[in-house]
């Protein structure tokens, strides 16, 4: 698989696929915090505090988010779901 993709041009089945190769590609490890993704929590950012009210109902259910950007599209990486979160809300990724 060719990386990046654009996420908007894809359906919910191959974002998990772009995902899982990302994952693979970033041995596990999650690509803003490099902690591994297995873990709940993202240790490196867990002193930013994230508002869930601004988060779509369900956005932390998966533990595991496919990193984007909201200009161009194209993925970035496998992130943890706060870290996308934080990504979004400080960073406005």
């Amino acid at each position: 698989m060719k990386l990046p993709v654009n996420y908007n041009d894809i359906a919910q089945s191959e974002r998990r696929k772009v995902r899982e190769e990302y994952i693979r590609l970033q041995q596990g490890r999650c690509s803003h915090c490099d902690k591994l993704l297995v873990n709940k929590s993202a240790p490196f950012v867990a002193n930013k505090p994230v508002n869930k009210k601004l988060f779509p109902k369900g956005f932390f259910n998966n533990p595991v988010h496919l990193h984007h950007s909201h200009d161009t599209g194209f993925t970035i990486g496998a992130v943890h779901a706060y870290c996308n979160a934080v990504l979004w809300q400080y960073h406005g990724e």
